[in-house]
């Protein structure tokens, strides 16, 4: 069985931080820029092209470290890491003062956004240990486009992510094969829902913890 593909943020310079959660939407978009030159007594006046912005993709990701107990700003704390600037980039002149933060490309299966910087983001931190250790979180992330790219140009933000996915927020005295039985009417489904989310043992799953639950290709 083919395992489903896992998104990640591809940081400039080649590391990789991974979204233990794929996105259940992505939003990409663009604006051109036209001007008019309205002339009193005269009806609607031509439009001048003026130029066009940089593309936006939006994008809301979970972290969940429920699991292993570990702080999720492992992850979090990397990708708001994108938004100080990075004196070690290339081109980086402290006398002039050139220095920026370092570009990030989404990618997620046949998907890849364009290089891009992060524009605007904001965590929620949303279940905490017994310590006050943050478990999980949910981050909502803008990205601008850094330059010339041809990303998602004859394609839709959702071309390269053919299996979908939901999450779920396991219960109390819920299996494996209850979950499977209820997403997809078959219990025995449960080993598609193990591989998503790498779980090794189905009857280890926690009360609380979000599981990847993939949508089957006919449905």
């Amino acid at each position: 069985m083919a395992e489903l593909e896992k998104a990640f943020l591809e940081i400039e310079g080649g590391e990789r931080v991974p979204c233990l959660f794929n996105p259940e939407t992505i939003s990409v978009g663009r604006r051109n820029n036209w001007a008019s030159d309205p002339m009193p007594g005269k009806g609607v006046p031509k439009l001048r092209y003026t130029g066009a912005d940089s593309g936006w993709m939006r994008l809301d990701l979970i972290f969940d470290t429920t699991s292993d107990g570990t702080a999720v700003t492992k992850y979090t704390g990397k990708i708001l890491g994108l938004m100080d600037v990075d004196k070690n980039l290339p081109g980086t002149n402290e006398t002039t003062n050139n220095a920026r933060p370092p570009t990030v490309t989404f990618h997620w299966g046949d998907l890849h956004s364009f290089v891009a910087v992060v524009r605007d983001l904001a965590v929620t931190f949303t279940y905490f240990s017994s310590t006050g250790v943050p478990l999980r979180a949910q981050m909502r992330l803008e990205l601008r486009q850094y330059d010339q790219s041809n990303a998602f140009g004859p394609q839709n933000p959702t071309s390269g992510t053919p299996r979908p996915h939901r999450v779920h927020r396991v219960q109390p005295g819920e299996t494996l094969d209850r979950i499977s039985a209820r997403y997809y009417g078959d219990s025995t489904r449960w080993r598609l829902l193990a591989s998503a989310n790498g779980i090794e043992d189905p009857l280890a799953i926690r009360p609380g913890s979000l599981l990847s639950v993939p949508r089957l290709e006919s449905r």
